[in-house]
């Protein structure tokens, strides 16, 4: 992949971009698109005509599908080819997970293994743990699950109360406690479990099935993700070897936040995947479906729904690729500093666009299989319709890697932290934005291509900036307590990264004479024009939520002024987009 320039995680709040360094879809290689088809035939052959009974959970069926993709080199394409896997970079593993990640349950069961079931080992295991593991997780031998919330420690993981005290021999430890919602927990082979090392040191662990003191709950009965195998882990006096102490004592946090970062991004990932195919469903169901004598396709109301859909998986589409090239860009870099853990550095580079992607990709799924089943109708509510499925298969994600709630508390929180520890400069752009305010605003025209856009998003970031930078300034150490004010903050800069994001895609395809250029073009228009108004909404709540007097009324008065878009006609552009996706069959862009 050709190496493009990439920006300090969280600085495209504060940097402009061009077209010409950002990473896009339209620049997937050829053996990437052998990967693609790769993926599509093995869910077209293994996963997808054998639905009911991977939820039935028959037969032992989900361990042997992750046996066959193990054999095509699907589970280890990301890990290094010393220990068994395919050797490829982040752009290429993030791309595996997408295009498996229409397989329901399937895609749950393999995201766990290769993921948070595996990583963990080969970013923080010994020369030895990694030779006796990892080889076998890369080829499915071996599967692989993660173990970290307990019944009273979900979102505050560091809360856990699962124990591991040093034996009387001091050859192992003693783990003693109970996991609950452990993905692959009723067939993986090894697990990584977190527990207090004499009741206060978070550590990891590797622990083996078949381990004495390790017993299993029943399957888990869930809403939907029915074939993913589901269970809760007990330990009494479960005894792990010293060698199995996975990274060091006292620092299991490192281990689960920095897994946590790749784990997000490569949620939104496999959340994509979910979308196009469900809009492709839907397009099909649109098409045959006939009421008044002529398909339901051909009515504006549909239509609508067809073309939202698509934006929204244009943007998510967009706003992924560009963070994995980032990442991988930032892998090469610290891999040539000699920084053993290059990945997991350049996924901490840029943990708030993961915890942005995570919040984007699962929600726009979300939109996706519910305006789904609202075009199947009544017949959406029948499971006789996989769009059932996709609706129910959904849900969880917006629970997965951190709620997104919590991820966006933690986009806010982690930039005011890099702002005070110099990491990026926040302040002088922030108080650069409330001296514009005092000044007459830039009314001039420029007739550029793509012009108006830029501008706007450019103001954007400037409402960003002036809600964060006054609510910091006013409220201080208590900003962290208004989650509200947090999340409202938060909404903007997501909706601002995917509008950029798509900008930029859609200026690239134009500058190269892409065949899908204006329809592109028409994306990210309507994206940005109604993306005005949420984000005009969401400041405005903040400021009221904090600000008063004379202070109010400049900041609401600049608000209105930084979310101000041009005209457009987001039906006929939405039309438009429909005509294509209609006419192609299916998600096309």
């Amino acid at each position: 992949m050709e190496t493009l320039a990439a920006i300090a995680g969280g600085s495209f709040l504060i940097q402009p971009s061009v077209p010409e360094s950002t990473y896009t879809p339209e620049d997937f290689t050829e053996e990437h698109h052998m990967i693609i088809q790769m993926c599509e035939e093995f869910l077209e052959k293994e996963v997808l005509p054998h639905l009911i009974e991977i939820d039935q959970q028959k037969d032992n069926i989900m361990p042997r599908l992750l046996d066959k993709a193990g054999e095509l080199g699907l589970l280890g394409a990301a890990f290094p080819e010393k220990y068994g896997g395919l050797g490829k970079d982040f752009v290429t593993a993030t791309l595996v997970n997408e295009c498996l990640g229409s397989g329901h349950s399937f895609a749950v069961a393999m995201a766990a293994h290769n993921g948070i079931g595996s990583l963990p080992i080969l970013y923080f295991g010994t020369e030895e743990q990694k030779q006796k593991y990892i080889p076998k997780l890369a080829t499915g031998e071996m599967k692989g699950a993660y173990a970290l919330t307990e019944p009273n420690s979900g979102s505050d993981a560091l809360a856990a109360s699962t124990t591991a005290r040093l034996t009387p021999d001091g050859k192992g430890y003693a783990i003693t406690g109970q996991k609950i919602w452990i993905t692959n927990g009723g067939f993986a082979d090894v697990f990584t479990v977190f527990a207090k090392e004499g009741g206060d040191k978070f550590t990891a662990f590797i622990v083996e099935r078949g381990t004495p003191g390790l017993s299993f709950g029943e399957e888990e009965h869930k809403m939907g993700i029915k074939g993913s195998s589901t269970r809760q882990l007990f330990f009494e006096n479960c005894i792990v070897p010293k060698e199995n102490v996975l990274g060091e004592i006292g620092k299991g946090h490192i281990i689960a936040f920095n897994i946590l970062n790749i784990g997000r991004l490569k949620l939104c990932a496999a959340a994509l995947g979910g979308a196009k195919r469900a809009t492709g469903v839907a397009i099909q169901y649109a098409k045959t479906r006939e009421q008044f004598k002529v398909p339901i396709a051909s009515f504006g109301a549909i239509q609508h729904k067809l073309a939202e859909m698509a934006i929204r998986v244009f943007a998510a589409d967009t706003a992924l690729y560009r963070t994995a090239s980032w990442i991988d860009d930032k892998e090469h870099e610290l891999e040539q500093a000699g920084r053993p853990d290059a990945l997991l550095g350049a996924a901490e580079e840029y943990a708030i666009e993961c915890a942005m992607l995570k919040v984007l990709g699962s929600e726009a799924l979300d939109y996706v299989v519910d305006e789904g089943v609202q075009i199947h109708g009544g017949n959406g509510f029948s499971d006789e319709y996989n769009i059932s499925r996709a609706y129910r298969d959904s849900r969880i994600n917006r629970i997965f890697e951190g709620t997104n709630e919590i991820n966006r508390l933690l986009t806010l929180d982690m930039y005011l932290k890099r702002a005070m520890k110099g990491r990026i400069d926040l302040m002088k752009p922030a108080m650069a934005v409330q001296q514009e305010l005092m000044s007459i605003p830039d009314f001039g025209e420029d007739d550029a291509p793509f012009a108006i856009e830029q501008k706007t998003i450019a103001n954007f970031k400037k409402g960003i900036l002036m809600c964060a930078g006054a609510a910091a300034q006013q409220l201080m150490m208590q900003l962290e307590h208004e989650q509200e004010i947090l999340m409202n903050i938060a909404d903007m800069a997501i909706d601002t990264f995917q509008a950029e994001s798509t900008l930029l895609r859609a200026m690239k395809m134009t500058n190269s004479g892409h065949a899908n250029a204006e329809l592109a073009a028409d994306i990210a228009r309507t994206f940005i024009y109604d993306a005005a108004d949420r984000i005009n909404v969401a400041g405005r709540n903040a400021i009221n939520a904090f600000a008063t007097g004379d202070t109010q009324r400049m900041m609401l008065l600049g608000m209105k002024r930084f979310t101000k878009a041009g005209n457009f006609n987001t039906k006929d552009a939405r039309r438009r987009i429909a005509a294509k996706l209609i006419e192609e069959g299916k998600y096309c862009f």
